[in-house]
């Protein structure tokens, strides 16, 4: 166990908390190589995680007294800066909870063929087309969490799945699940059906397949569920790469859903369905609802 020697920071333009104070600039943030995370939840996530290296903290003393045991239990290569509430918020540059502010390294790209090597094809991936609004990312990625999905891919024009409303809306699982970015989009759809995945695009038009008639062919390697923003839904070169497209069929008063609660639903259908459920409700409404 490592001993924790705290700074005491009393000024805000202290020069070793110089990278807190560029927390409301995400643009600046990541041209240093960092992502913030807030909370104490996330601190310690990251303090257990392998693949992101926390730099530093700068925590209130309450904060700091309740994660005292677990920086204490990391290799001592973290700044951790003690400051009090009203400062730590004027540095870090806006008003937030819990006390405790970190800095972590941001790691290179990961190949999207190193995910797809690494993923269990049992298990659906996420593929999101130009959703960029940070809570419908962190959103997207708890679910992926909580229904087991292997990995989101991202199309250029994505949100940051580092990006600190994305982590804290997602509860810390941008941290947890693989993802990676699609640079040549249509060549990476058509590289993910060349692979053997059976790709499914989400959208509410009244030709698609209810989610509950929705069955992959067993010979697919696995389903890629592809997403598209709520504003433009799915490109023509999303829709026409996909082997079917798939619709949750709702009252005829509302024409679609947030992206987020789409990837819920269809998420929790598949995990169902993974998990071998039977005699409960469908996934969706009757078709007659549209």
């Amino acid at each position: 166990m490592v001993k924790v020697a705290p700074v005491r920071i009393e000024s805000r333009d202290d020069p070793r908390v110089a990278d807190f104070r560029n927390i409301p600039d995400p643009v600046l943030i990541r041209e240093r190589h960092l992502f913030v995370a807030e909370g104490r939840f996330v601190v310690r996530r990251l303090l257990t995680s392998d693949r992101f290296r926390l730099r530093a903290v700068l925590v209130t003393p309450t904060a700091f007294d309740t994660l005292v045991g677990d920086l204490a239990d990391t290799d001592g290569d973290i700044s951790i800066f003690v400051t009090s509430r009203a400062l730590l918020q004027e540095i870090g540059g806006y008003d937030f909870h819990q006390g405790c502010l970190g800095l972590a390294v941001r790691p290179d790209p990961e190949p999207v063929s190193r995910v797809l090597d690494a993923v269990d094809p049992s298990r659906p991936l996420v593929v999101l087309e130009r959703v960029g609004n940070p809570d419908n990312i962190g959103g997207i990625f708890r679910n992926a969490a909580a229904f087991g999905a292997a990995a989101v891919l991202l199309s250029p024009g994505c949100g940051d799945p580092l990006y600190r409303k994305a982590i804290r809306t997602s509860i810390g699982a941008s941290l947890i699940v693989p993802y990676a970015v699609v640079d040549d989009w249509s060549g990476g759809l058509d590289a993910l059906r060349e692979t053997g995945y059976h790709l499914a695009a989400l959208t509410p038009a009244a030709a698609a397949v209810a989610l509950d008639d929705y069955t992959p062919p067993a010979t697919a390697r696995g389903i890629a569920l592809i997403l598209g923003n709520e504003g433009e839904g799915l490109s023509e070169p999303a829709l026409s790469r996909a082997d079917v497209t798939v619709r949750i069929p709702t009252e005829p008063a509302v024409d679609s859903l947030n992206v987020a609660v789409t990837a819920a639903i269809a998420l929790h259908c598949l995990h169902r369905h993974r998990r071998g459920v039977t005699g409960q409700a469908r996934c969706s409404g009757p078709d007659e609802a549209r």
